[in-house]
């Protein structure tokens, strides 16, 4: 580990503290409405002011968490609380879901059938309340949890009422996304809100259990979605699919939280998700990770499905690093270092500062390059920053 804090700690706190941080509060950062705004091209020009709600409280999650673990900058906490304050006037509906996408003065655009909005302004509030001791902060937060646990467990209770998009007699899946996020929204909760510990310990099982359900052990991977009531939905593309960013990033979740617990079933378990998905979703002809792959090497529908997108090479690399603490073993320690090279090679970008988004397979950026839109922002990329950099300067 002294080797990799030696080749890496620089360059990375030069990432985090001189490129990545500054580039959002610069450009990002919504004087008029509040929040932030998360369209900006490579030099941080804005290209459509619509705003993504995600991006909101991921946003007021990044800067708490700067502030809680590296430095009290007064900035970072402003930042953080304008985000969590435009969503708070803006963001939610009547029925007390969030919306998806707002205008940049916060009308309402879009609403989708899934609580991923509500779940990051969920740890936005919690890490900002880490952060203040706001009680207010923490009580959304908690409010937030019960909601969109309660949605996940029995969805009929959700009072977002909307035709599904598909015909769930017909074909019902579940999705790997849904327990992976809520492991991670559950374990900072956790953390937030220690003396409700327990209700967040049963909602952790039941979604580690969840998890292992997409777990397919002749095929070596974890599946994207499975029928709902188990199995392997193997005649039809979307039940092949596997998304190696996301099994990299399932594997830290369940890897943290196997250390949390002191529990080796849990922690060998992170390291076969991990080793499947790097196995699976590394390029060997030209490096990176490749978005989409299918269980049985059949063809991908998608269309983007043999992109470099930024944020599976941020899982790649908190995966890597923490297998590498945790084991010792220098294969981690080798996909650590080759992902990260690939990555600061191919993303990094010295000349405007912050990351580029998409890569076309072979590492060339597609043009015209863009470092924010509905789905990246100040999150992604930071929040890797500030784990990898955390575990290189415990050595």
């Amino acid at each position: 580990m002294k080797e990799l804090k030696k080749k890496y700690e620089t360059v990375l706190t030069r990432e985090l503290f001189e490129s990545c941080a500054p580039f959002w509060l610069r450009y990002g950062r919504d004087p008029i409405y509040g929040g932030v705004a998360n369209c900006l091209d490579r030099e941080g020009r804005l290209y459509s002011t619509d705003k993504s709600v995600w991006m909101q409280g991921r946003t007021a999650y990044t800067y708490s968490y700067l502030y809680n673990t590296f430095e009290k900058k007064p900035e970072w906490l402003a930042f953080a609380a304008d985000c969590l304050g435009f969503l708070k006037a803006h963001c939610f509906d009547e029925d007390g879901r969030m919306f998806f996408t707002v205008t940049q003065d916060g009308r309402p655009l879009r609403k989708r059938r899934y609580w991923f909005s509500e779940s990051f302004f969920c740890i936005g509030s919690l890490e900002y309340a880490k952060a203040t001791g706001d009680a207010t902060a923490l009580e959304d937060a908690r409010r937030t949890f019960s909601r969109i646990y309660g949605i996940y467990r029995d969805p009929a209770s959700d009072p977002y009422k909307i035709t599904p998009k598909s015909y769930g007699t017909t074909r019902s899946l579940l999705s790997l996304a849904a327990p992976m996020i809520l492991l991670n929204v559950s374990s900072l909760m956790r953390g937030a809100d220690p003396e409700n510990a327990p209700l967040y310990n049963r909602a952790i099982d039941g979604l580690i259990a969840d998890i292992h359900r997409h777990h397919h052990e002749g095929l070596a991977c974890m599946l994207e979605a499975i029928p709902k009531d188990g199995g392997y939905l193997a005649d039809a593309a979307e039940g092949r699919i596997v998304n190696p960013g996301h099994d990299m990033e399932c594997a830290w979740f369940l890897l943290e939280e196997g250390i949390h617990r002191n529990d080796p079933a849990l922690k060998a378990f992170a390291k076969t998700v991990f080793d499947e998905a790097i196995t699976r979703g590394w390029d060997a002809e030209y490096g990176g990770i490749l978005y989409f792959v299918d269980a049985e090497g059949k063809p991908v529908e998608a269309y983007e499905h043999d992109m470099k997108l930024w944020w599976p090479h941020n899982e790649g690399m908190i995966a890597s690093l923490l297998l590498y603490r945790e084991t010792g073993d220098p294969a981690y320690r080798a996909w650590f270092e080759r992902i990260t090279d690939y990555a600061l090679s191919h993303f990094s970008d010295p000349a405007f500062g912050e990351w580029l988004g998409y890569l076309r397979r072979d590492g060339k950026p597609t043009e015209p390059p863009c470092k924010g839109h509905t789905y990246k922002g100040a999150f992604h990329v930071m929040r890797m920053l500030a784990k990898v950099l955390t575990v290189l300067r415990e050595v």
